[in-house]
């Protein structure tokens, strides 16, 4: 496929609701996202509260936005199998919440190191255990499951997936062959400092299963391992670079804005979020 500028293409692209800090009831959010012209969005679960689902479907409806991505899931590796049997079944339901919704795909962070435990191949183990009862789940109700592996630093707390690569690994094991029902979210905070970064997007795109783009920028220097991304254009990713490479390794799908700005963008006003969102996406992406 060629690759082509985002340039008038709003409607192609999605705001994640973290970058407008989660602070609003969700209906005004899928409000101002569409006025803004774009024509997807990616909802928390943590947005949900208080709310039914069928009044969320009603609002996306009215709103024309679609639903690429649903975030996230609850954390796998548990210290006790009863905890781990809780977040199972936790994960199930959000992938019954994401069927409703319509979402494109269920977001998969799967979790680090559970309790005070030191063991990470553990840890990894009882995320593919876990990732094989999900799978089942997701295909009874036709919900694609992306697995978004998290940059190292995060490998104690959020995610023991810390490489597109390993997370293309399990792909492989629990669904051979080309993709059906498992892939990835390539979030190019995560993984834009990879060495092999391009050879595994090529790879995740011959086996179809990249399920998403997720971006914002690498800020020099980082003030907060979590809570201090940038803006597109603000930091030092190939934004631009890394969408040519997953663009043509075939996904058409939606680019998404993925922001967490404690100290920055979480203190501004929504509407000056999404418009700078908009105007960075156009001309730095």
């Amino acid at each position: 496929m060629s690759f082509s500028t985002l340039e008038n293409r709003l409607d192609r692209c999605s705001i994640n609701t973290a970058p407008l800090g989660h602070r609003l009831p969700i209906e005004q959010p899928l409000e101002l996202i569409a006025r803004a012209g774009f024509g997807y969005v990616a909802p928390w679960r943590k947005d949900m509260q208080g709310r039914t689902l069928s009044q969320v479907r009603r609002h996306l409806h009215d709103s024309g936005l679609k639903v690429n991505a649903y975030c996230r899931s609850t954390f796998i590796p548990s210290a006790t199998r009863q905890a781990f049997d809780t977040a199972i079944a936790d994960n199930r339901k959000a992938i019954e919440e994401a069927a409703e919704l319509q979402a494109q795909c269920f977001i998969l962070v799967v979790g680090g190191l559970p309790g005070d435990s030191r063991d990470l191949p553990a840890a990894r183990a009882q995320v593919a255990e876990g990732l094989a009862m999900l799978l089942e789940h997701a295909k009874q109700h036709d919900v694609a499951l992306a697995l978004e592996p998290l940059h190292p630093m995060y490998a104690a707390d959020r995610s023991c997936l810390s490489t597109l690569e390993q997370a293309l690994d399990l792909c492989e094991a629990l669904e051979p062959g080309s993709y059906r029902q498992l892939g990835v979210a390539v979030d190019v905070y995560h993984c834009w400092w990879d060495p092999r970064l391009h050879e595994q997007i090529h790879r995740a795109g011959a086996q179809n299963r990249i399920l998403g783009l997720h971006l914002s920028d690498w800020l020099v220097p980082t003030r907060d391992l979590l809570l201090d991304r940038g803006m597109m254009g603000d930091g030092v990713i190939d934004l631009r670079g890394i969408r040519q490479q997953v663009e043509t390794a075939g996904y058409d799908g939606a680019v998404e804005v993925e922001i967490f700005s404690r100290d920055n963008w979480w203190k501004r006003d929504e509407t000056e979020v999404l418009q700078r969102c908009a105007e960075r996406l156009q001309r730095c992406c």
